[in-house]
């Protein structure tokens, strides 16, 4: 199909949308979830395929693990959707009705964007989540996936497809744009004809690419230079867990830490507790002179293993076992770096200072800010919205995990008697 013929069909599979019951569309996702589960080995085939071209090619381990699916991950994927068929249909709600002095009655009601465009990189996952919450909002989806997962989506795409069709759903409400040509990509960007909205997912080439050259509106979805903060008050054996967890338990995505900042009172001892912890991991540090110098002194004769950090390293999204080190005097100095070098996504402090934790939280400029806990959180799954279609790092209309009202719009409803305008 062409780009024309797909836009028509989802124009068209949008109207369709409108018309379905609750009942129906949960009924296309619990059926699209076992099917996922059922076809696992033709998945995990074509899943295959990709991984064996994205080594040849020589794709770094940390994206091969957004890449890969598993039996668990197809597990994950369908769990999601029956997440989803949990959750209450935003689609239909009244917001708000008063009645005018002329008594008109004038409300909101939540409708469907329409059709949705989101374009995205190796992560086939996204593919089964962004079915799932634009299905339950009654939106159409057009997929545009990279070359790297190209497998993945496309067997993906037939399992749910075949879901729908067995259920007599419109099965043009999700597509697949199988040309992965950057020319295509551009042409898609273009469809404000058909495409009401447009998602990007990945990284920030993709994003500024999308941003720049789209005159479809754009939801962007920004990279994580994800920080945490350590403060005078903390409990380091705390700081040691959440850090090694939030950098280490998955390196490629877009909520795991990628900088750190000490208060100098604890860094003699923070620093070199942190960086042993990370060096199990096998993860290179990369500090500025006094984090260097803390963690030499406690090395001793061994020397420290800790690398100069530049500017650069402290705005750098690593997606790699690399982390900086910043050491800050003040909780107003950790603010203020954080806010300069941060994209907007997951920032977190750990302290056992009350107003400390609150003047992080009401200062820091990020879609969510963490006190005492991890940033790999954020996450729509973990945060109970059953899936995510994305991490919005703006600040118009949805911001962080975006879940099922944010696919979501209103409009204005008007009851009468006759009523007309003098």
């Amino acid at each position: 199909m062409t780009l024309e013929q797909i836009g028509a069909a989802a124009k068209k599979a949008a109207a369709a949308m409108n018309r379905l019951t609750v009942v129906q569309k949960n009924e296309g996702l619990s059926l699209a979830a076992e099917e996922l589960v059922r076809c696992a080995d033709e998945i995990l085939q074509a899943n295959a395929m990709d991984l064996e071209q994205a080594r040849q090619a020589g794709m770094k381990e940390s994206l091969l693990d957004r890449l890969t699916l598993t039996r668990e991950r197809i597990q994950a994927m369908a769990e999601g959707l029956r997440q989803v068929v949990g959750l209450t249909d935003p689609v239909g709600e009244t917001i708000s009705m008063k009645v005018l002095p002329n008594g008109l009655q004038v409300g909101q009601r939540r409708v469907p964007l329409g059709v949705i465009g989101i374009i995205y990189e190796s992560r086939p996952n996204v593919t089964a989540d962004a079915f799932a919450l634009c299905f339950k909002t009654g939106n159409a989806v057009i997929l545009r996936g990279g070359s790297d997962a190209i497998h993945s989506n496309k067997a993906i795409v037939k399992v749910i497809r075949g879901a729908l069709a067995k259920q007599e759903l419109p099965q043009d409400a999700l597509q697949l744009i199988e040309d992965t040509s950057r020319d295509t990509a551009r042409q898609f960007m273009r469809m404000n004809g058909s495409v009401d909205v447009l998602i990007p997912r990945g990284g920030a080439g993709l994003i500024r690419t999308v941003v720049e050259n789209s005159t479809v509106p754009v939801i962007e979805t920004g990279t994580g230079n994800c920080h945490v903060y350590v403060d005078e008050c903390a409990d380091l054996d705390m700081a040691v867990d959440i850090i090694v967890n939030a950098k280490t338990q998955r390196l490629g995505v877009c909520n795991a830490c990628e900088s750190l900042v000490v208060h100098s009172a604890v860094a003699r001892q923070a620093v070199p507790a942190i960086s042993r912890a990370l060096y199990e991991h096998g993860v290179e540090i990369r500090g500025d002179e006094r984090a260097r110098q803390f963690e030499s002194e406690a090395a001793g004769a061994d020397g420290g293993k800790m690398i100069p950090a530049t500017e650069e390293d402290f705005g750098t999204e690593y997606l790699d076992k690399i982390i900086s080190v910043k050491i800050v005097d003040t909780v107003d100095e950790a603010i203020g770096h954080i806010n300069h070098y941060n994209t907007g996504h997951s920032e977190s402090i750990i302290t056992k200072d009350y107003g400390h934790a609150m003047k992080f939280l009401n200062e820091i400029d990020a879609a969510a800010v963490y006190v005492n806990a991890s940033t790999r959180f954020t996450d729509g799954f973990e945060f109970g919205f059953g899936a995510e279609i994305g991490i919005s790092t703006q600040k118009l209309h949805a911001r962080g995990p975006m879940g099922l009202l944010a696919l979501t719009s209103t409009k204005y409803v008007i009851l009468g008697d006759g009523q007309i305008r003098e």
